[in-house]
């Protein structure tokens, strides 16, 4: 079994590989997706160690909180899992809208909490901020429902730092969860500093760059409009381009080594001082288990400066 590591200061205790769920129930997302097959993967993955689970409500919107929880509750382990989801979206006249509002937040935990059949969430973001809502206020209705015991821990998503300041005004944020990933590594200046000082965990998203960084795309590669990796810029043009050929350069690292690219990325990422956790998403139980390979990748101090200029 994995060493379990804390995720900041909060006291979640997880093998540091966890698992991003959007592609279990985010029809949304992705297209042709087998809810079964999400399902089977989620419980795959609990019986190889992985028990920090991330969902949200948009993904899906609502399917994936539905399966992850259906796979907890038929594997009759929840007290071994620590579950992450997020909340921040509502359907005004079929159009998203964003609402970080104490009333709004508080319910959409209460609905969470239905659709994952559970009495707790082990960790809680706000998804996105919204304009309107001051969010000290909106983490103070997280900090009660905390105080309830319905969350055991607070996290904010894709807010500015300004935003985060304002949120842990009170000093009540645990995690923060942004972009990341070694194309763009603009919170490294942005927001390492702080959360560092704050000792706030740093999670991040596409941390593969959508399987970019993963070494299986080639000049050759195409995606379809209704695919997300159409229109990311790192997909574009020349951009591509040189991006896969910084791919090859880690492959001659992963090689040298006897390992795989994206687990010598994902390690690379788990030296960072500020990331305790990471949450590659998967499609199959086949992928799960390649993610968990990253914990067998030794990285010395050497190997992480060589891979650190390569994509300064």
């Amino acid at each position: 079994m994995a060493e379990k590591t804390r995720i900041g200061r909060t006291d979640l205790h997880v093998n540091p590989i966890g698992l991003g769920t959007n592609a279990v129930g985010g029809h949304n997302l992705y297209p042709n997706l087998d809810e079964q097959q999400g399902v089977d993967m989620v419980k795959e993955a609990i019986e190889n160690g992985v028990d920090f689970l991330d969902t949200a409500f948009i993904y899906g919107p609502g399917y994936s909180e539905e399966l992850v929880g259906k796979a907890i509750k038929e594997m009759g382990n929840r007290n071994e899992v620590v579950l992450a989801t997020k909340g921040a979206q509502k359907f005004v006249n079929g159009e998203e809208v964003l609402d970080n509002s104490p009333i709004f937040l508080k319910q959409s935990v209460e609905d969470s909490l239905k659709r994952l059949q559970t009495d707790y969430i082990d960790l809680y973001y706000i998804h996105f901020p919204d304009e309107n809502t001051l969010k000290s206020e909106a983490i103070r209705a997280l900090k009660e429902l905390k105080d309830e015991g319905k969350i055991r821990s607070i996290g904010v998503s894709n807010m500015n730092l300004d935003q985060l300041k304002e949120a842990n005004k009170d000093g009540h944020v645990d995690v923060f969860q942004g972009l990341y990933n070694l194309l763009q590594r603009d919170a490294e200046k942005e927001f390492f500093p702080y959360i560092l000082e704050n000792e706030i965990s740093f999670v991040p998203f596409f941390p593969l760059a959508s399987g970019l960084l993963a070494g299986k795309y080639d000049k050759h590669t195409t995606f379809p409009e209704s695919d997300l990796r159409s229109s990311m810029p790192h997909f574009q043009g020349d951009a591509f381009i040189q991006n896969l050929e910084k791919v090859e350069q880690l492959r001659t690292i992963a090689n040298r080594k006897g390992v795989e690219i994206p687990h010598l990325v994902l390690s690379w990422y788990l030296a960072h001082e500020a990331i305790d956790v990471i949450i590659p998403g998967a499609k199959n139980g086949e992928q799960v288990k390649s993610n968990l390979k990253t914990l067998k990748v030794n990285m010395n101090k050497q190997e992480f400066h060589e891979i650190d200029k390569l994509f300064a």
